[in-house]
């Protein structure tokens, strides 16, 4: 018997290795003799990096750089085992678990920190740069990210803009002058996990800009800043950029890269499993573990659930997903491969206990779901 397992990490609890391990610890208390295959997963969020460094055999490299609030934080990136692929989480340098939640604001938040990461890779001379899209803390459209790389936005006054997505409504110039010219010569992949466009009633400020601390009114003057933002670029590079599915991602953050690169919009579940070589290792198989910390309705989109189950159904494998718990809406997920869902909390719990023993709780759920598969298994051979 081959058991795959390839989940995500369980954010603030276990890593997507850690995940892996637990549930193969309690699978095989009951099915010991089985193949077990650990693939640990990421969709371009938390974890995409540790995931692709390990199967590549890279290795992880430190930055100081500036936080979404101007701060120094340190931040983790990596170099591929080819030696020549940077990958970089943005919420690394820009991410919403680094402010806490009273300070929150994406009016002045910024992405200067992720182009801090970027010229770093630079200036290892790498040929291609993996960028993960999740959990941002900005709505600035990639502005700081681009003043970080080089690139002058200015006001009327021909003052550099401040930080923040607010500030984009004064921007009146851009000076590409100053712009990294080994920027332009690096090809980028962007791994998102959304299709939410630039703006609108879907677009970055308005799906996205609560969560990171936006008001209603912040919401209406943060996407008219976008806009502008947009349009300058449309009319400055003669591209469509707006409405392009997966502009929004990350407060817009790829705008940008797509204004100035020929960077490519990837799934980010998709680029995580091709580069993992996930395929190889279900072709053969019998079952499919996944799993993440909370499912809901946006896991079947582009989540790394979903995206293993349908990788999984090519060669019509069972998929079972053991997650931190779920919401009601979890149930669309079964129309996107996965056959079962078990939450792993076995009572009424607190969410600071439920993450201090997801361990414990997440190998106790796999040994009982063995059980359950041994038992299906006999039953219908």
């Amino acid at each position: 018997m081959k058991i795959v397992i390839a989940p995500d990490s369980f954010k603030e609890s276990l890593s997507a290795k850690e995940v892996a391990t637990a549930i193969k610890q309690g699978f095989s208390r009951y099915l010991p003799d089985a193949q077990y295959y650990c693939i640990p997963m990421a969709d371009g969020g938390e974890g995409t990096v540790t995931s692709l460094v390990d199967a590549t055999q890279g290795r992880l490299i430190t930055t100081p750089v500036c936080s979404p609030l101007g701060k120094q934080v340190i931040a983790t990136w990596g170099i591929l085992g080819d030696n020549t692929t940077a990958v970089i989480e943005m919420a690394q340098a820009s991410g919403l678990h680094l402010i806490p939640a009273s300070q929150r604001d994406p009016n002045l938040t910024t992405s200067y920190g992720t182009g801090e990461l970027i010229n770093a890779a630079l200036d290892m001379g790498v040929k291609k740069i993996i960028l993960g899209l999740g959990g941002s803390a900005t709505n600035d459209a990639g502005a700081g990210m681009m003043q970080a790389l080089g690139l002058g936005l200015k006001d009327k006054l021909g003052s550099s803009l401040p930080f923040g997505g607010l500030a984009l409504t004064q921007l009146h110039s851009i000076d590409i002058t100053t712009l990294n010219p080994k920027f332009k010569q690096v090809e980028i992949e962007i791994a998102c996990d959304v299709t939410n466009p630039l703006c609108g009633e879907k677009g970055a400020s308005a799906i996205f800009g609560p969560q990171k601390g936006a008001t209603k009114d912040d919401i209406v003057q943060l996407d008219k800043a976008l806009r502008h933002f947009g349009t300058y670029l449309e009319k400055m590079t003669q591209r469509h950029l707006i409405n392009i599915a997966g502009s929004g991602a990350a407060g817009g953050l790829a705008l940008p890269l797509l204004a100035f690169t020929q960077a490519t919009l990837s799934q980010g579940v998709d680029l995580v499993a091709k580069a993992v070589e996930l395929e190889k290792y279900l072709k053969d198989a019998d079952l499919v573990i996944t799993g993440e910390g909370r499912m809901d309705s946006q896991s079947a989109q582009g989540k790394t659930p979903t995206g293993v189950a349908k990788l999984a159904k090519k060669y019509h494998l069972p998929v079972v997903a053991l997650v931190g718990g779920y919401l009601s809406d979890y149930e669309v997920v079964y129309q996107h491969g996965i056959d079962a869902v078990f939450s792993i909390v076995p009572g009424v719990s607190t969410l600071s206990d439920a993450l201090d023993n997801a361990q414990k709780n997440l190998s106790e759920t796999a040994y009982n779901v063995a059980r359950l598969y041994a038992l299906a298994i006999r039953h219908t051979s």
